[in-house]
């Protein structure tokens, strides 16, 4: 029988809208959580802490257990852990006396499902016999832009119609995907990256020099991305006073569009293109949109600034994951287990850095903005040392 490997990146693509659901929709209920269960906002800031702090733990156990277990396992529990987190986030807060328990609990729920689903489902790609690999996985990463943007813009929507009130239905509808997904994953064709999912130890990992340079670059391009998007949105509403709602999609929706737009560039045409110099490219790119952001006194080229950071950073992740994945072939799930543990480290610690300089400098964040230029910087020098790197397969 032939196997429909086409199904395999179906339930990829659903995998990672199913994470772009997780990551961006209980952000926008914030202040619904504050003002409707009186959570102060020091409390609300812990929602997000939970959920990054949850998925570095499942990518380090991911990095010890998932080939163990079995990608099918896994990728199908992580499914199940989204909609169950996403369906108790509508529920577990009435249940309990202290309604921010029920809260974190479900984050940390759906929190795992998402760690999986970033640990597996590149590796899951990664084995199919597909061509032109790096153009392929740029493009399964475009769909969590694309899921990051629906998430925004449907989820304004059925609040402009039926009013923020409803949002514990949205809470269940959003949860249709994962279980939908489920059943993809349970019956798709799953390969494993090495002979019998064994691939290197995490000490033979850490003794090779590209290894330790894509560690950097991951947490360079997570640091990069999530210090802009995460404070796009109060950059855009202070700079331009533009309202919460106009600031979120000029702001975030857009860093989105931009960064999607850059993956599915170079999903088409990536046969065509040299990985390095356009992630290159790309480096610098993200280094004047910053520049742009910290230091214009115009607000619209600070706008401009960061929506194009979103095209800039597209590439970084999925594009250091291919570099791994071509030079380092025996990595196995240990390997992008470690990558996106990096990625998450980034993530968690870009925007901490952003928040504090601006809060140091009288909440200036044009000023934060200006200490995230680290970010793009380290990661072009990175690529031109790994540039200069032999070529040879691990």
């Amino acid at each position: 029988m032939v196997k429909n490997y086409k199904k395999t990146l179906t339930a990829c693509y659903l995998g990672f809208i199913t994470q772009a659901i997780a990551a961006n929709f209980t952000p926008l209920l914030f202040l619904k959580f504050h003002n409707d269960y009186n959570i102060p906002l020091k409390k609300i800031a812990l929602i997000s802490t939970a959920f990054f702090l949850t998925q570095l733990i499942v990518d380090v156990l991911c990095a010890h257990f998932a080939d163990r277990i079995g990608y099918r396992k896994c990728v199908v529990a992580s499914e199940l852990c989204s909609a169950a987190g996403l369906i108790g986030l509508a529920f577990l807060p009435e249940l309990f006396s202290d309604p921010f328990t029920g809260i974190i609990i479900s984050v940390i729920i759906y929190a795992i499902g998402s760690g999986l689903i970033e640990v597996l489902c590149s590796p899951i790609v990664e084995a199919c016999p597909f061509e032109h690999k790096e153009a392929v996985m740029s493009l399964l990463h475009s769909f969590y832009c694309w899921g990051s943007v629906g998430v925004i813009l449907i989820s304004t929507l059925f609040f402009a119609v039926f009013g923020i009130g409803s949002w514990k239905w949205l809470a269940c509808l959003w949860a249709i995907i994962p279980i939908y997904n489920i059943y993809n994953f349970a019956k798709c064709p799953i390969e494993h990256l090495t002979e019998d999912g064994k691939g290197m130890k995490i000490n033979r990992l850490f003794r090779i020099p590209l290894f330790w340079l894509a560690i950097i670059l991951m947490i360079c391009s997570g640091a990069s991305e999530l210090s802009m998007s995460q404070w796009a949105s109060a950059y855009v509403e202070s700079a331009l006073g533009l309202s919460k709602s106009t600031g979120d999609l000029a702001g975030p929706c857009m860093f989105a569009v931009t960064m999607g737009i850059s993956r599915m560039i170079y999903g088409k045409y990536g046969s065509k293109l040299n990985l390095i110099k356009f992630m290159m490219g790309s480096g610098c790119l993200c280094l004047l949109c910053y520049m742009a952001a910290s230091l214009s006194n115009e607000p619209m080229i600070g706008l401009a600034g960061c929506i194009i950071c979103g095209f800039s950073v597209g590439i970084m992740w999925p594009g250091t994951i291919s570099i791994c994945s071509e030079r380092i072939s025996t990595g196995g799930t240990a390997m992008f287990a470690l990558l996106a543990m990096a990625g998450d480290l980034g993530g968690a610690f870009g925007p901490g850095l952003v928040g504090n300089i601006a809060q140091n400098a009288n909440n200036n964040l044009q000023k934060g903005m200006l200490a995230g230029c680290i970010f793009p910087l380290v990661l072009i020098i990175s690529l031109l040392i790994l540039k200069n790197l032999r070529k040879d397969k691990i």
